[in-house]
């Protein structure tokens, strides 16, 4: 058997492995980040495994690859097109097809037990984990937004524990009212 039968799909597992790594992000942390198990992930980085729609599509939200990257993923997995099956056309007579943006939607609750936050003049970003103390620890979520929302985010967070009611942020212009008030 050849090694191209053995490994079918290894330029896209040789992307994938690239982008991973680019993120310094270690097997053990995308597997548990799209919930499949290590192994799994492996076979896929060394092309012996193509990655489920949905798979490679939780792995492209998870790294963040741009739109442009992602239809090129999707050929390499032999997706010529995302979901075709969700494509609209519009009539006949022009022959043009609406464009669809497709964004997964993961409605799972992940807790972490532990959050390390980083601010610089930009914004904030906040790594929350599970296992904190532990070497083992994996961040389970990175979270970026701008110091207005930062402190918008805090004063929610503040006014939902005080009174055991789910809140909503602000929008961002409230955001920014929020944190002119606390400034003065």
């Amino acid at each position: 058997m050849s090694e191209e039968q053995q490994t079918p799909f290894k330029t896209l597992g040789d992307r994938l492995k690239v982008i991973r790594q680019k993120l310094h992000e270690s097997v053990v942390e995308v597997s548990g980040a799209v919930e499949i198990d290590e192994q799994t992930l492996q076979r896929i980085e060394q092309g012996q495994e193509r990655p489920s729609e949905e798979i490679l599509m939780l792995l492209i939200n998870h790294f963040g690859i741009q739109e442009d990257d992602a239809a090129n993923l999707w050929q390499l997995a032999g997706y010529d097109r995302p979901h075709d099956h969700d494509r609209e056309e519009t009539t006949a007579t022009n022959n043009n097809r609406s464009m669809i943006m497709i964004m997964a939607v993961d409605p799972r609750i992940i807790y972490s037990d532990g959050a390390q936050v980083s601010a610089n003049s930009q914004g904030v970003v906040v790594n929350f984990s599970q296992g904190a103390g532990t070497p083992q620890a994996l961040t389970t979520a990175r979270i970026g937004m701008s110091r207005e929302q930062a402190y918008a985010l805090v004063q929610t967070l503040q006014r939902t524990l005080d009174s055991s009611q789910p809140r909503q942020l602000p929008a961002s212009s409230d955001a920014a009212e929020a944190d002119k008030k606390r400034k003065s």
